[in-house]
């Protein structure tokens, strides 16, 4: 199993595992907030939000500011293209099962006008 620490790419995708930081990440992506702003829409208390930000930032997917006590959180996406990259990998395999589709729907389709 990869560890995480030297590993970016199993670092991103765990971070990415969890539903409230990928939440965080699509408001991070309109602008960047404080831990009081990022922690208002969810159930939780502040403390667990700030523990999602803390796995978001060693994974390399927010920043943290020193605007004084405040701290904004901005995106820093260039963890993501590394995944997009590592998926974009697997394209092939999606554009023949693809192809395969449809040269089956089109033997169906031939096979009902004859």
């Amino acid at each position: 199993m990869p560890d995480t620490a030297t590993d970016p790419l199993s670092a991103t995708l765990a971070a990415l595992a969890d539903p409230t930081r990928r939440a965080i990440l699509a408001r991070l992506s309109a602008g960047e907030a404080t831990l009081t702003e990022l922690a208002t829409p969810f159930e939780m208390s502040v403390p667990a939000v700030a523990k999602h930000l803390k796995v978001l930032e060693r994974a390399g997917l927010i920043t943290r500011g020193r605007a004084a006590q405040a701290k904004p959180c901005r995106l820093a996406a260039g963890p993501l293209a590394d995944v997009a990259t590592w998926v974009l990998g697997y394209r092939r395999f999606w554009d023949e099962g693809f192809d395969r589709l449809d040269e089956h729907l089109r033997r169906l389709q031939d096979g009902d006008r004859e």
